[in-house]
């Protein structure tokens, strides 16, 4: 065993030594685009978006987690994809409709799967024959990554480290991470992980080497009893992708320990801390943090309804106003929001998601200034039913309900108030510690009324 530990130690050193080599400044400048961003669009997409919640004609479940249909049916690998791949036939020219939705939306940079848990690759690779090339002769990722440069968005790929399909993932190294109980059964012969490694390393080797500049890799996930270097040779993994994509962003998803951001295996289960070596930023998942995660860089990932791949039996889908709230609450305590759309088996996305998002876009065309490259505010949440987000010496106020007196108190000096959205002074008087702005007889906007205090 001792010369498995060493090299661990060994892989562990060289991932610090590497990580601590960029200077604060470098890193700021690497992390820019990102924390200016505040707004990003997420894209749950493969075999399982054709099934559609349903399995041999029947529904699963009207709500969430049907990404992971395989597992909650338990089909092997190859029954699963006798049922799933059929029903996957990507129109021409969805990637195109993805990013206008991106853009229309206000989001500044997409992340999409590459490939899920299933083990389905939408790349063309040379690795196996359960990808995109070899079973629709087409590269999804290309058109996709494509798609978004043409609109000026940044690309971000969502990789999963766990393989449903792959003869050599070996999932019995692990009581927490899922596997399809059939898939158990006809595992008959022993597995090596090591070879698994070696194909997720080479599969992801592809995905940085073919495709130009990757601005986010968004690993999935790992357990407390299997992560790091023993799950995934992660310390190495991240490495490699440096090499390729130097300025790239990536999550902390390759770990499951507090120093990763992590405190158990619920989504809610996140820590206050980030150790660079472990990633770039934590990833709370369907929820925001109370108040937020002060010192650490953070992205809350949440779905338009209860699930994350495409589901036509889910039909709770939120609001527009509620996501619009959501990401004035995310920036006001300095996070980012990647929303997250599930496209039906041909690449077509709900109705649903396309008028939530043009309305969160309609939203962003006036108020995008108090979203992007704003700080958490100083204040917490205010006296009144809002938020603030702040970009220097300017603060914004997103106020959702009007005071009964019309009137918003703030704990600081405020020179001049304005509706964002046109213009419209506002009277200010002070009064200790701070202002009062009187607001209009009615809010302009039932959603957030932005009013922008210098």
């Amino acid at each position: 065993m001792k010369p498995l530990i060493l090299l661990a130690t060994a892989a562990l050193s060289f991932s610090s030594i590497a990580r601590s080599a960029e200077s604060a400044e470098e890193r700021d400048k690497r992390m820019g685009w990102w924390r200016e961003a505040r707004f990003g669009m997420f894209v749950h997409w493969g075999l399982y978006s054709g099934l559609a919640g349903s399995w041999n004609d029947r529904m699963v479940s009207d709500k969430g987690g049907l990404e992971w249909i395989q597992s909650l049916v338990g089909a092997d690998t190859y029954s699963y994809a006798a049922q799933a791949v059929p029903r996957f036939q990507p129109q021409p020219g969805f990637a195109t409709a993805w990013a206008k939705l991106a853009k229309k939306a206000g989001c500044q940079y997409v992340v999409f799967t590459t490939k899920h848990h299933e083990g389905f690759a939408l790349h063309d690779s040379k690795l196996g024959q359960y990808d995109a090339g070899d079973l629709l002769n087409r590269d999804l990722v290309r058109e996709i990554t494509e798609a978004l440069r043409a609109e000026g968005l940044k690309v971000g790929f969502y990789h999963s480290v766990i393989d449903w399909h792959h003869p050599q993932y070996d999932f019995t190294k692990s009581k927490q991470l899922p596997y399809p109980a059939n898939g158990r059964k006809v595992a008959v012969t022993p597995r090596d992980h090591g070879r698994y490694i070696d194909f997720l390393h080479g599969q992801v080797d592809e995905l940085v080497s073919n495709y130009g500049k990757v601005d986010v890799i968004w690993w999935d996930y790992s357990s407390q009893d299997f992560q790091g270097e023993a799950a995934w040779r992660a310390p190495e993994l991240m490495r490699k992708v440096r090499e390729k994509q130097p300025g790239v962003i990536m999550n902390n998803r390759l770990f499951r320990i507090p120093e990763a951001g992590f405190s158990g295996m619920g989504t809610h289960n996140v820590t206050g801390r980030m150790d660079s070596q472990y990633g770039d930023f934590v990833t709370p998942e369907q929820h925001i943090p109370e108040t937020g995660l002060p010192g650490v860089d953070w992205e809350t990932c949440m779905t338009m309804n209860t699930t994350w791949g495409y589901n036509q039996h889910d039909h709770k889908w939120k609001s527009s106003r509620e996501i619009i709230r959501n990401l004035v609450d995310i920036a006001s305590k300095g996070g980012n929001y990647l929303l997250n759309i599930g496209p039906k088996g041909d690449g077509s996305i709900p109705e649903e998601s396309v008028k939530c998002m043009s309305e969160v876009g309609r939203w962003m065309d006036a108020n995008a200034e108090s979203i992007r490259g704003t700080s958490a505010s100083p204040i917490g949440k205010p006296s009144f039913d809002g938020r603030l987000t702040r970009k220097g010496a300017v603060h914004y106020a997103h106020v959702f309900s009007r005071p009964a007196d019309g009137v918003i108190s703030l704990p600081f000096p405020v020179r001049k108030a304005s509706l964002l959205a046109g213009g419209a002074a506002l009277e200010v008087k002070a009064a200790e510690p701070g202002a009062r702005v009187t607001l209009p007889a009615g809010l302009p906007d039932a959603d957030a009324t932005v009013i922008r205090l210098e």
